[in-house]
């Protein structure tokens, strides 16, 4: 099991026929590699709820 997820698709095609590169996923349909890079993450507006109910871990 991998500690990094795997894309689904291919963000340029859409194609499926994905395969791991040291720097990325390459993409064997349209001959394209691409690396999926997480940012951070950002600030809830307010007055956008949050997906998790309180409560929820009780």
């Amino acid at each position: 099991m991998s500690r990094h997820a795997s894309p689904f698709h291919c963000p340029y095609c859409g194609e499926e026929d994905l395969f791991p590169r040291e720097d990325g996923w390459e993409c064997r349909a349209c001959l394209r590699a691409f690396a999926v890079t997480f940012l951070g993450q950002v600030e809830r507006p307010e007055g956008v709820p949050s997906p998790v109910s309180p409560g929820a871990g009780s």
